[in-house]
């Protein structure tokens, strides 16, 4: 892999990081993002901006890193053992937004790069991330309008792309043991190779790209929503869903912590408050009860608004 070629990837994920600074702290009026640059003993390190109580982001966290080490951690060898031991490079971009309002759904996006070097054969490179929502009290324009966008961002890489990437979305976005999915999904890929570096950078780019255009519309839209105690106190307990995904089950979560990346960095993507009730159960046909048996089901949120129009 020519270092020209990483360094392309990288000046594109700073300037990402910037954009979406930039859109976030423009939609919340108040509040900016706090810097902390930081470098990695093993190799590398990264910049981290986190907002905290905003007028509408209660805390919003996205973070750029690029490391290096001598050995890839087990959760990213787990698939590939030829690679235990081999040199390597990760960079990426990493978001996850909680806004104030239960009306204005969480998302979280990343997008990133894995280049590495077995001791035997030829390097080994691919292109992940995606964009995903979690909504609380869901609303079916929101839902419509966010994944029309993910088929957008897949469109131009073939008509195959979106529903195959939606589906793994839907299937990694998944609590086995609360048996419900984590949001209404959006679109997510691993180990992208796909018509090589330049098109893989590429459709990277394109996933990065149309984040704006998929969440700020919906934080729009609803930020300014009337909201009362109890539907604040039902986002706090759904964030519990959140904690648990990502400290369980997030591969990216692993990575970090089993690469010995910073720990504030990789734990801020976690919400600043959130509550566990025991045995809660949502009142038949409420707002609440429409959340799991509606919005936590899949469905081709898109093909809907594609039917609607016509």
């Amino acid at each position: 892999m020519q270092t020209a070629q990483t360094e392309k990837v990288r000046h594109y994920l700073l300037a990402l990081q910037e954009r979406i600074c930039a859109a976030l702290e423009a939609e919340d009026g108040r509040a900016s993002f706090h810097e902390d640059s930081w470098l990695r003993e093993e190799g590398g390190g990264g910049r981290s901006r986190v907002m905290a109580e905003g007028a509408v982001f209660e805390k919003a966290g996205i973070n750029f890193s690029d490391v290096e080490g001598d050995q890839l951690p087990p959760s990213a060898t787990a698939t590939r053992p030829q690679l235990a031991g081999a040199p390597f490079r990760a960079m990426g971009v990493s978001l996850v937004v909680h806004p104030r309002n239960p009306h204005v759904p969480t998302t979280h996006m990343n997008v990133r790069f894995f280049y590495a070097q077995p001791e035997a054969g030829e390097p080994i490179w691919w292109f992940g991330g995606g964009f995903d929502l979690t909504p609380y009290y869901g609303q079916h324009e929101d839902a419509v309008h966010w994944h029309q966008t993910a088929c957008a961002a897949c469109q131009p890489f073939g008509q195959a792309l979106y529903p195959r990437l939606k589906q793994i979305c839907d299937t990694y976005f998944y609590l086995p043991h609360r048996e419900e999915a984590r949001g209404i999904g959006g679109i997510f890929f691993d180990d992208y190779t796909e018509g090589g570096f330049d098109q893989a950078f590429a459709f990277m780019q394109s996933v990065g790209d149309h984040f704006l255009p998929a969440y700020q519309p919906i934080v729009a839209r609803r930020k300014d929503s009337a909201y009362t105690d109890a539907q604040r106190q039902f986002q706090l307990y759904r964030r519990g869903r959140y904690v648990e995904f990502n400290l369980v089950y997030d591969r990216g979560t692993l990575f970090g912590l089993q690469s010995k990346g910073r720990t504030e960095s990789i734990l801020m993507s976690l919400p600043p408050l959130v509550r566990w009730d025991y045995n809660y159960q949502p009142k038949p046909g409420s707002p609440e009860a429409e959340l799991y048996e509606c919005f936590l089901q899949p469905k081709d949120w898109a093909d809907r608004g594609m039917k609607l129009e016509t």
